[in-house]
């Protein structure tokens, strides 16, 4: 279906008239030929005798059919063609067991599909479709951050972005309702009032962070058992140990202090007040909840502050749900050094505890004295202000409007017209005229006007004239500054972006920049949001895994412990009054048979060693990133990012203490590469068992980019394959087999399970196992193009190297959908195919892969006018009719 740009009349009118004379143009090939006579013959012949066997004569498997057309015009089925195309190339078609087809003619097919079926003209490339896009929450936080020095956390007052193709920077799924444009405005407002002082003196405010409060040198170490783990080796937890383990320590994260809600501790920091007099201590803090196994916390602490050793505040936290929390406390002080202590102390410490609350400790903030006397020039007052407020109206007129633009150039990406700058400056005078009201209150409404305009929203862009030759315009320096700064650091350009636009020297300079960008420390937002998503690293906070359920099914109780276990749920339905001296004495023996299987035995996923997991994907593209190291490394390589808890989960020894490293692999090792690490190992596991399908189909769509369809609505689940009793029998390759006898699984599944029982050696906590239900698991197997492999070993080196194109082929898609904030087609053919090779030419280095795509027609050019999603038009007219702000 045609899209077009809304608004444009005249363009509208004009594309109608040439859409209806080419109505009478014939469809040709090269060199004039009709397109239907090339392709019969052609393409035709090739076809009959690699493709028909099943998708021509009346057979049309998969839906597909390619001897059926009997027009020009019937040729031009994008998606038909597309789908051909990639199965072609990934030697998924023709299967493995029928002729190859020759790489000429591969070579030959993908020509045509290019320029005749997708009619694409390399010398004028097509930059596709351009959404308006919403700032998603990421950039949102980062750019106020940039742009105020606020910190505004965007997840806990904005809903979840959409996501599309895999990401939460699709202009197209970022939605904009009348709600989320209420919380922009009442946003803008709170962020304003925390940037700008609303006058030229202020409170004295003193910030004392939680990182400088200290434990006392000699504080002991307290150490209790916590849980059971097993022991190296032991089958059963009978044969385990319980270790002591230190409680949890107060941890320094940035500029915070976390305290555990289990530790009895007092942490202490001195202050010394510059004057006697009334003064008010904020309490700054934030509840931190981290659930493992989808368990939740209800334990409890007291946090009591002190000052000079007089308790002031006391109170009783439980789960907070992640919130600031704000207290204060009003205290007179004298002139001199005075002691802020902060004491945890426990409560219910005979619950059962998970141990994952903790209270961060953010600052206590000292604002004082109150007196007018000793307020002084506010913090922050020169970033907005930069020199005194004039007396006369009119040059306070002139300085709000030349403070207006400076701000209103940062928000909006690029210069902003002399009426918007006139209508900000009348908003400030109406603010600052106001009886009581300051000059900088008025300047202050107006900036709040600025960050719920949609320009500060949405990223505008506007294009270059056109030039001679040219079929579509290039983006202007301003838009590609943006277009850099979002991909690169998902937040607002940076100063020498801006200078370098204005200079319009931007694209001149374009490589350097690059390299500038990547080395830039706000760089680690590429790495966390690409990876994050593309690799599904951050979904490892919240999947949920039952560590019980998953260690018996490698540790299966016997017959008389299974019914131990019924005997026990029985018995304890009954209440303790009610039950008979027999039934109290076989409760006790059951108790006995069923031995040690309490919840503690099972190695637990914690909120450390997710973090870990995390960590260790992160770190591992970081690397190659900052190193230039080939992308293959991504799937095998000889080394990882652990800590000693990471290291003793996977049981790899001689890592110590909290800090990430990177860790040399031993020769034999599995590790190496995302396929083995934590993060998609329990991501893509159920929450009681591994899950080959959903690791399969990881492999196909983030490794090789050949996602199976969508299953069929009526496909029965796994567990129907066969009767409860023998699935407690059978491994999962046996489970799945017999689920794959039915032939509307088949097709999908022999695709799906070689690459997801090929990492069955690793279950859902990504521990390394090697037996499942007492029996040994066999992890070798064939793909559906043929190679066979014994183990993941070689399943990894066979896709590092004979899929090496397709993986390239994948990252360079997946990499371009998320600088472009849309989804590839068709039309990004001939800019994918550039991609790879100069990829596959420079050794798969990033650093290629990424200066290509900054320099590709997508990336650089825009049609002529960008296309609204639904929604994001709406957004835009409302708030554009409904709000006195900038347009």
């Amino acid at each position: 279906m045609l899209k077009l740009p809304p608004f444009h009349r005249a363009d509208l009118r004009r594309l109608r008239s040439l859409f209806f004379a080419t109505l009478a143009w014939p469809l040709t090939g090269f060199g004039g030929e009709p397109a239907l006579e090339l392709f019969d013959r052609e393409i035709k012949p090739m076809l009959d005798t690699y493709c028909y066997g099943c998708h021509g004569g009346g057979i049309g498997k998969g839906g597909v059919t390619l001897d059926e057309f009997t027009t020009s015009a019937e040729l031009k089925d994008h998606k038909l063609w597309l789908r051909a195309l990639k199965n072609v190339r990934s030697g998924i078609m023709p299967p493995a067991d029928e002729p190859h087809l020759p790489a000429a003619d591969a070579a030959k097919l993908a020509e045509w599909i290019k320029r005749q079926a997708f009619e694409l003209d390399p010398a004028k490339p097509d930059p596709g479709r351009v959404t308006v896009r919403r700032l998603n929450r990421t950039e949102y936080r980062n750019t106020v951050r940039d742009l105020t020095g606020v910190e505004f956390d965007t997840k806990l007052n904005f809903p979840v972005d959409d996501s599309g193709h895999g990401f939460d920077n699709i202009g197209d799924v970022l939605t904009v309702s009348p709600m989320l444009l209420e919380k922009y405005l009442d946003t803008a407002q709170t962020i304003i009032a925390s940037a700008v002082p609303a006058g030229p003196i202020a409170v004295a405010e003193v910030a004392v962070p939680g990182q400088q409060f200290k434990t006392l040198a000699s504080s002991p170490v307290i150490i209790m058992p916590l849980a059971v783990e097993p022991t190296p080796g032991a089958d059963t937890p009978e044969n385990a140990a319980a270790p002591a383990v230190e409680r949890p320590a107060p941890i320094v994260v940035g500029s915070a202090l976390e305290l555990s809600y289990y530790t009895p501790v007092v942490v202490r920091a001195t202050h010394r007040a510059a004057h006697a007099g009334a003064y008010q201590l904020v309490l700054e803090l934030r509840g931190v909840e981290r659930f493992a196994d989808n368990q939740f916390d209800y334990n409890q602490c007291r946090l009591v502050l002190k000052v000079d050793g007089e308790q002031v505040f006391t109170r009783e936290f439980s789960r907070e749900g992640g919130k600031p929390l704000e207290f204060t406390i009003d205290r007179t002080l004298t002139a001199g050094d005075h002691e802020l202590a902060v004491e945890i102390q426990p409560v219910g410490a005979d619950r059962p505890q998970l141990r994952q609350l903790r209270l961060r400790l953010n600052a206590v903030t000292v604002r004082g004295p109150m007196a007018k006397e000793f307020w002084v020039t506010p913090k922050d007052y020169a970033r907005f202000f930069p020199r005194a407020v004039p007396a006369d109206l009119a040059d306070r007129r002139a300085y709000a409007g030349e403070i207006l633009q400076n701000f209103a150039t940062r928000a909006f990406r690029r210069p902003v017209d002399a009426n918007t700058i006139t209508r900000l400056a009348a908003l400030a005078e109406t603010g600052f005229t106001a009886p009581g009201a300051t000059f900088e209150a008025g300047v202050a409404q107006a900036m709040v006007a600025v960050l719920a305009s949609p320009r500060f929203v949405f990223r505008e862009e506007d294009v270059e004239p056109l030039r001679p030759g040219q079929t579509h315009p290039l983006v202007d320096e301003y838009a590609l500054a943006s277009r850099l700064s979002y991909f690169f650091w998902s937040t607002m350009p940076d100063r020498e972006l801006c200078r370098l636009a204005a200079e319009h020297r931007l694209r001149a300079q374009l490589p350097a920049q690059v390299s500038r960008l990547l080395q830039d420390p706000r760089a680690e937002e590429l790495v966390k949001n690409f990876t994050g998503q593309w690799l599904q690293s951050r979904d490892i906070a919240g999947v949920a895994i039952d560590a019980e359920a998953v260690f018996l099914r490698e540790h299966p109780p016997t017959r008389e412990a299974r019914e131990a276990r019924t005997t026990i749920r029985r018995i304890n339905d009954i209440p303790d009054a009610k039950r008979t001296p027999e039934e109290v004495a076989a409760l006790a023996e059951a108790r006995l048979l069923r031995g040690d299987r309490s919840r503690s035995a099972a190695p637990q996923l914690g909120g450390r060693l997710r973090e870990a997991m995390q960590g260790e994907t992160e770190l591992l593209f970081a690397h190659i990133l900052k190193e230039d190291r080939p992308l293959t490394e991504l799937i095998d390589c000889n080394y990882t990012f652990l800590n000693e808890e990471l290291a003793k989960h996977y049981g790899i020894p001689g890592v110590t203490g909290r800090t990430m490293r990177k860790v040399m692999l031993p020769p034999d090792s599995p590790r190496g590469g995302v396929l083995t690490q934590g993060t998609v190992l329990a991501v893509t596991s159920n929450p009681t068992r591994t899950s080959p399908v959903k690791r399969g189909v990881f492999i196909l769509d983030a490794i090789l980019g050949t996602p199976p369809a969508p299953p069929p609505p009526d496909i029965p689940a796994l567990e129907d394959a066969a009767s409860p009793e023998k699935l407690r029998q059978m491994t999962l390759r046996e489970t799945l087999a017999l689920h794959a006898t039915n032939p509307v699984c088949h097709s999908c599944h022999s695709r799906m399970d070689p690459l997801g029982l090929a990492l069955e050696n690793f279950n859902a906590l990504g521990q390394w196992r090697t037996q499942e239900m007492n029996r040994p698991i066999e992890s070798a197997g064939q793909l559906i193009t043929g190679e066979k492999f014994a183990d993941i070993r070689e399943l990894k080196r066979i896709l590092a190297t004979g899929h090496r194109e397709d993986f390239y082929r994948n990252v360079s898609e997946k990499l371009l959908t998320y600088a472009l904030g849309r989804g590839v087609d068709y039309a990004d053919t001939d800019t994918l195919d550039q991609l790879v090779v100069r990829l596959d030419a420079a050794g798969g280095r990033p650093s290629a892969l990424i200066r290509a795509i900054v320099e590709s027609a997508p990336f650089q050019q825009r049609r002529r006018a960008p296309s609204s999603s639904p929604v994001a038009t709406a957004a835009l007219t409302q708030a554009q009719s409904s709000a006195p702000l900038p347009r």
